[in-house]
């Protein structure tokens, strides 16, 4: 275990993994202020079907705005179990890229044990969401999405249907 200097200031690192350095903050106990609450908000995002991505960047980013938050985290979840929320470089190649290796992984054709007890054709949409996650959480600083570059939130649906999908 490594021994963090003590400090009144906050103390930085760089780390390095894979081949790419990252900054990481840590700020020691009673530096940061003390929670004064949470907020929450929903927003709707209608997708088009399996496969279908939107970035939800903006959206995101609107309602930190918007809450006055400065420094704390901000949670995204997708009330549903067959669609998914995570980050990406939300270009076409990746766009594409995902959905068919998750088609690859766990294809729309299998007999699931879902589709024998449901036989609703969408038991490949629930593992699918399930493996990426219903949640995302993000750090805030200074009023703003701590995120890379290239780096984008997404909801992308894994079900057959469009779907109009509830953010909290």
């Amino acid at each position: 275990m490594t021994s963090v200097p003590q400090s009144d200031s906050p103390v930085s690192f760089s780390l390095r993994l894979s081949g790419r350095n990252h900054r990481l903050i840590l700020a020691p106990e009673g530096l940061l202020p003390k929670p004064l609450g949470t907020t929450q908000q929903q927003i709707s995002v209608t997708t088009n079907g399996h496969g279908d991505m939107h970035d939800i960047t903006d959206h995101v980013a609107s309602v930190v705005g918007g809450s006055g938050v400065t420094i704390g985290i901000v949670n995204v979840f997708n009330v549903g179990s067959t669609a998914a929320i995570g980050t990406i470089e939300f270009e076409p190649g990746l766009r594409a890229d995902m959905p068919a290796i998750l088609d690859k992984l766990m294809p729309p054709s299998r007999n699931y044990g879902h589709e024998q007890a449901w036989h609703d054709g969408n038991g490949h949409s629930h593992l699918q969401a399930t493996l990426l996650g219903p949640s995302l959480t993000v750090p805030i600083a200074d009023g703003k999405l701590v995120l890379g570059t290239w780096q984008q939130s997404f909801i992308s649906s894994a079900t057959s249907a469009a779907v109009s999908a509830r953010l909290s």
